[in-house]
C-alpha cells in the first residue's frame, strides 16, 4: 500500500487529550464539562471519519512525532486494521458519554469531573494503540491506559472498588512492566526494529525457540485481552460504575487487549511465521478454553454484570481464536468480531446500568416482569444478547459464521465444536434472563410496581447502540469492507 504522511492520526489523539483540559477547567460547570465531552467525541470521530476515503483506496496515511533511537519512535499510522478499531471506539465515545450524562446525574455520583477527564484519556489511549506504527508506540499507549483507567475502576472508593482497582492494576500494569516489556526489547534485539508491517518483522529462518519466547512473552503482557489465566482482573473490575464497565469492555481496554494481540499476531510475527512454528494453532486452543470455561463460569453468575463479565472473557477469545486459525474466513470473522462484540456488548452493559437506574436491582432472580416495566431497556437487552449468541440478522452471527466457515477451511473438527458448544452455552446464560423479564410473573412489592424506565439520556443510547447491532447484522458491507482491505496484501 502506498503510504502518505499526514497528521491526521496524531491530531485525532490530540483532540480527544485535549478534552481532558477542557474538563478539569470546567469542573465547576457540569452541563459546560459534558459539553466539552460530548464534543470532543463528535470532533475525534469526523477526523478518524475523514481518513476512511483514504485508507480504502489503498493509501496509509502516516505521521512521525520524534525518534528516540533508530527502529524506535513515536509514530503513528492510520492502516485498515488501525482504521477499523479507531472508527469503533470513537464512534462509541460519543454514545457512552450520552450515556454517562443520564447514569451519573441519576446517581448523583461523586467526582465527575475526575470520571469525565479519565474517560477521554482512556479513549485517546485507545486511539493512540489503534494508531501505533510500532511496538513502541504501542506500549506506551497501552500503560497510559491502564494508568488512566485506575481511577475509574476505584470510582466509588469503597473497600470493594479498592481491592478490585488494586486487582486491576497487579494484572495490567504488573504483566505488562515485565512479560510486554521484556517482550518488546527481545523483539528489538532480535529484528532491529519494533515497526509494524505487513507480513511481519520476524521471520522463519530465525531462531524458532527465541521467537516462540518473544510471542508467550508479549501475549502474557497482553493480560488486557482477558484470556485465562490473565482474566481475574476484568470480573474484579465491575466494581466501577456502570458506563466505565461498558468502556472497559467494549470501547477501550479489553479491546485494545485483543486489538494488540491481533496486531501483534498479524503485523509482528506475521502470518507465515506463526504458521510454520504452530503458534497459530497453540493460540487458537488456548482461546477456546477460555471460550468454553469462560461460558460456563457465566452460567454460574446471579449477579447481571459479573454474568455479563465472564461472557465477554469469553467473546473477546473469539476474535483471537478467529485470526489465529489463520485462515482467510476466520481471520475475516475474528478482526469483524471486534466491532460486532463492540455494539452488542456495549449495548448489554447500558442496558444493565438502566435497570440499575431504574430500580437498583442487580441480581437476575429479581428481574422476573421487569420487560413490562422496562420494554425499551429489555427489547435492547434482547437484541444485544441474540447477537452475542449469533443468531441471525444480528451481528454477532456475522463474525461467527465466517469464523464456522473458516474451522472448516482448517479442517479442525475441534474448533468447529468449539463454535458450536459455545453457541449453546452464550443462550444458556442470555435465554433466562430475556425469558425472566417478558415471561415470568412480575414482583407485587410497591417498590416494583413503581419502576419504570430510566432517563431518556441512558435509553436513548442503548436504544441507538441495540439499533446498530441489527443494522451491521443485516448490512455488514461497511466494516466487511474495511477488513477486506486489511487482508488483501495479507494473503
Amino acid at each position: 500500500m502506498e503510504t502518505l504522511i499526514s497528521i491526521k492520526p496524531f491530531l485525532a489523539i490530540i483532540t480527544a487529550s485535549l478534552a481532558v483540559i477542557l474538563v478539569v477547567a470546567s469542573r465547576k460547570s457540569p452541563n459546560i464539562r459534558e459539553f466539552w465531552s460530548f464534543l470532543a467525541g463528535v470532533v475525534t470521530f469526523l477526523i478518524v471519519a475523514s481518513m476512511i476515503p483514504s485508507v480504502l483506496s489503498g493509501v496509509n496515511l502516516e505521521y512521525t512525532v520524534f525518534q528516540v533511537l533508530p527502529g524506535i519512535e513515536l509514530k503513528f499510522r492510520a492502516d485498515p486494521l488501525g482504521l477499523f478499531f479507531a472508527v469503533t471506539a470513537s464512534f462509541l465515545w460519543i454514545i457512552t458519554t450520552a450515556y454517562s450524562i443520564g447514569y451519573m446525574r441519576s446517581e448523583k455520583e461523586h467526582a465527575q469531573p475526575r470520571y469525565y477527564a479519565c474517560f477521554a484519556i482512556a479513549v485517546a489511549s485507545a486511539i493512540g494503540v489503534a494508531f501505533s506504527a510500532n511496538l513502541f508506540t504501542l506500549y506506551l499507549f497501552y500503560e497510559i491506559l491502564s494508568i488512566s483507567t485506575y481511577p475509574l475502576v476505584a470510582h466509588h472508593e469503597d473497600k470493594a472498588a479498592w481491592e478490585g482497582a488494586r486487582k486491576y492494576t497487579v494484572y495490567l500494569v504488573g504483566l505488562s512492566k515485565t512479560f510486554l516489556l521484556a517482550g518488546v526489547v527481545m523483539t528489538y534485539m532480535i529484528t532491529g526494529t519494533l515497526d509494524f508491517q505487513v507480513g511481519g518483522i520476524f521471520t522463519t529462518d530465525m531462531p524458532s525457540m527465541l521467537v516462540t519466547a518473544t510471542y508467550i512473552f508479549i501475549l502474557i503482557g497482553l493480560a488486557k485481552a482477558g484470556m485465562m489465566p490473565f482474566h481475574n482482573w476484568l470480573p474484579s473490575a465491575m466494581v466501577a460504575p456502570t458506563p466505565v464497565s461498558g468502556l472497559l469492555h467494549a470501547v477501550a481496554v479489553v479491546k485494545v487487549g485483543v486489538f494488540s494481540v491481533v496486531r501483534i499476531m498479524l503485523h509482528l510475527f506475521g502470518i507465515d511465521v506463526l504458521s510454520e512454528f504452530g503458534l497459530g494453532l497453540i493460540t487458537a486452543y488456548f482461546a477456546s478454553f477460555t471460550i468454553i470455561t469462560a461460558s460456563i463460569i457465566a452460567l454460574t453468575k446471579n449477579d447481571l454484570k459479573a454474568r455479563l463479565a465472564y461472557s465477554t472473557v469469553s467473546q473477546l477469545s473469539y476474535i483471537i481464536l478467529g485470526v489465529a486459525m489463520l485462515t482467510p474466513a476466520a481471520m475475516t470473522g475474528g478482526v469483524l468480531h471486534i466491532a460486532n462484540h463492540a455494539f452488542s456488548k456495549i449495548t448489554l452493559f447500558f442496558c444493565a446500568g438502566s435497570i440499575y437506574v431504574a430500580s437498583h436491582i442487580k441480581k437476575i432472580d429479581q428481574l422476573d416482569g421487569i420487560g413490562r416495566k422496562m420494554p425499551f431497556t429489555m427489547v435492547a437487552f434482547t437484541i444485544g444478547a441474540l447477537s452475542m449468541i449469533g443468531v441471525p440478522i444480528f451481528a454477532g452471527f456475522t463474525s461467527k459464521w465466517f469464523m464456522a466457515v473458516g474451522s472448516l477451511e482448517l479442517g479442525s473438527t475441534v474448533l468447529m465444536l468449539v463454535l458450536m458448544t459455545s453457541t449453546v452455552l452464550n443462550a444458556a446464560y442470555f435465554l433466562p434472563i430475556v425469558f425472566r423479564a417478558f415471561f415470568k410473573k412480575p414482583s407485587t412489592s410497591e417498590s416494583f410496581q413503581k419502576i419504570k424506565e430510566a432517563p431518556l439520556f441512558v435509553v436513548v443510547p442503548l436504544s441507538i447502540t441495540a439499533a446498530i447491532t441489527v443494522i451491521i447484522g443485516i448490512w455488514p458491507d461497511f466494516f466487511l469492507s474495511i477488513v477486506d482491505m486489511i487482508f488483501k496484501a495479507e494473503l
